[in-house]
């Protein structure tokens, strides 16, 4: 028990370190947007398992420089109900995301058109921006961290596993 606590202190406080400036939110809002092919996306569709939302531009070089760690840690611990998705905002006139991403050879699924989503329900002011839900919808760390193999990425995942 205290070395949970012990590791989320440790967790919370270097995300925090990381993102100061980015308000403490205790419960995810709920959301709803659609993928390029018109696929309805909702917070609802991951009620109940450890979800990664990663906020994004296809023009970001720290969101490129990102994913593949991201997408590491979703191939890694999707079978054991780890759910990772992307929201594109703040795109250029005629963006293709979800193409962007499997030409980066990612295999997460975005949504689109995510500015208000991302603005005024998450507060985030800057790509890319990481946000950690636990299993009950409790938003456990958010972090702007572009390096792949920064080991408290895979540490918030354990923990969040572990919830």
């Amino acid at each position: 028990m205290w070395r949970s606590l012990t590791i989320v202190f440790f967790l919370v406080f270097s995300f925090y370190i990381s993102a100061q400036d980015q308000p403490v939110l205790t419960s995810a809002p709920d959301w709803q947007l659609f993928t390029e092919t018109g696929k309805e996306i909702k917070s609802s569709d991951f009620a109940g398992k450890p979800l990664i939302i990663h906020f994004w531009a296809t023009w970001c070089p720290y969101c490129k420089k990102l994913q593949p760690g991201l997408d590491k840690l979703y191939k890694t611990y999707q079978t054991d109900s780890l759910q990772l998705i992307a929201v594109s905002f703040w795109e250029d006139e005629g963006a293709t995301p979800q193409a962007e991403l499997e030409a980066r050879g990612m295999s997460f699924e975005t949504v689109i058109n995510g500015d208000h989503v991302a603005r005024n329900l998450f507060a985030v002011k800057s790509t890319p921006t990481t946000v950690f839900i636990d299993k009950y919808g409790r938003i456990v760390a958010s972090t702007r961290i572009s390096d792949p193999e920064d080991p408290r990425l895979e540490a918030m995942v354990k923990l969040l596993l572990e919830m």
